[in-house]
């Protein structure tokens, strides 16, 4: 198994992409990793903030994961001791085509979180 791919945020944050995630962004064409990159610009208090409106939050017995929304892409991540771990980034079609396969109405960070089929997906790797 390979280490995981790691880029900094910023003097206090590490972005690590699993296996999975840093295959999900490779995949895509080069000005659209830049982009995906480039919504990672963020701080300590982006996260602690409950009103902001940048971040999903999803949560699963005391698990917090987030949902960074770039452009057509929804990027699955939470904060670790090892900083930033990015699970999976998913165009927002992906994500639909789930929502209507899992019977859930589209977009509703609270019904998606209680889907086990969803966090199937975030720990699949």
């Amino acid at each position: 198994m390979s280490e995981p791919t790691v880029a900094q945020a910023s003097p206090t944050f590490h972005i690590v992409f699993n296996n999975t995630s840093a295959a999900e962004l490779t995949a895509l064409p080069k000005p659209l990793q830049l982009e995906v990159m480039s919504s990672f610009n963020l701080s300590a208090k982006d996260l602690i903030k409950s009103d902001n409106e940048k971040f999903g939050r999803l949560e699963r017995e005391g698990r917090e994961l987030f949902r960074l929304r770039a452009n057509d892409y929804r990027i699955y991540f939470e904060q670790t001791s090892k900083g930033i771990e990015v699970h999976r980034i998913l165009h927002k079609n992906t994500l639909t085509d789930f929502l209507f396969r899992s019977d859930l109405p589209v977009v509703e960070d609270e019904e998606l979180q209680k889907n086990p089929k969803f966090w199937k997906l975030i720990d699949d790797r």
